[in-house]
């Protein structure tokens, strides 16, 4: 019992850190792009995590029981390549802060797949949580674009997809990876993943030709190696720690906080920021509060 005010504090923080993160990571996705086209940012940003998580690798590939291959495997490909690929093409047409905010429809997502396929109970007070978040995100959506949505509406719709593909492997991690740690999680996912995209991006893309013979697309490596490093193999471990110190929706819940960092970069960027959008955060955090509301989403 003594450890439940701490393991709730330490969930908040790196809740906090990950909003941090990954609403910071639109926004170099975007610069990527200036570089690469859609398919080729999200291929190499699976790449770049890949070689970063190698060293670690070599450390659990023996250790990891095997009856996790095909588990880690789907799960790599179902929370970073599809997702990764999805983002990245989606924003060649929409805004990165509209992609970030779109992405707000994990927890709702994460709570609807839990209750009909994974065996998941819950309290009204935590499904309240989840549409009161996702109210915020969608008024802070709509504010932040001049009281209309722009961009193009099936470019948006691969968020959408996207996050249902996120919502799929939060319940999948809690429920299937119950003996392995979040490293373990994390280093093996991109190491399953990682080989046969970097055999792809080798021999049958353009990028080991651009790298060679423009030397400005390695402004654009810079960025992805940014995004790579911080925004997908430590958020991960991060992330895939959340869920199993909490549940998969209140992890899931750090989606509606990153639209709350996009915002704040666009400021820095020179972009307006009116009063009706800190009544929007402030419903967002209290959605993510309730969504933890005790006694949080559990298996049966």
């Amino acid at each position: 019992m003594e450890n439940q005010p701490k393991q709730q504090w330490a969930s908040w923080l790196i809740l906090f850190s990950l909003m941090l993160t990954w609403g910071s990571s639109f926004i170099l996705m975007k610069k990527a792009l200036l570089s690469f086209t859609g398919v080729e940012v999200g291929l190499l940003r699976i790449v770049l995590t890949f070689l970063f998580l190698l060293p670690f690798s070599f450390r659990y590939i023996l250790k990891i029981d095997r009856k996790y291959f095909w588990p880690l495997l789907i799960s790599g490909i179902i929370g970073s390549v599809i997702p990764a690929l999805l983002f990245a093409i989606a924003e060649t047409r929409i805004e990165s802060g509209l992609a970030g905010t779109l992405n707000s429809l994990t927890p709702l997502f994460t709570l609807l797949i839990g209750l009909a396929f994974f065996g998941f109970k819950t309290r009204w007070v935590n499904v309240a949580g989840v549409f009161i978040g996702l109210a915020g995100a969608a008024g802070l959506m709509i504010s932040s674009s001049g009281n209309h949505l722009g961009g193009d509406f099936w470019y948006s719709f691969l968020v959408v997809i996207a996050s249902v593909c996120y919502a799929i492997n939060v319940n999948l991690v809690k429920k299937y990876f119950v003996g392995i740690d979040s490293m373990q999680i994390t280093v093996m996912t991109f190491f399953y993943i990682g080989i046969p995209t970097l055999v792809w991006v080798l021999f049958f893309t353009r990028i080991p030709n651009l790298l060679w013979t423009r030397p400005e697309v390695w402004e654009g490596m810079g960025y992805l190696a940014v995004l790579s490093v911080v925004g997908t193999g430590l958020a991960l471990i991060a992330f895939n720690k959340l869920i199993k110190m909490s549940s998969p929706v209140f992890a899931s819940s750090v989606t509606y906080v990153i639209p709350i960092v996009a915002i704040m970069w666009g400021v820095l960027d020179g972009e307006r920021f009116t009063a009706v959008y800190f009544f929007w955060m402030i419903l967002i955090l209290g959605g993510v509060f309730l969504v933890n509301a005790r006694p949080r989403l559990t298996i049966k």
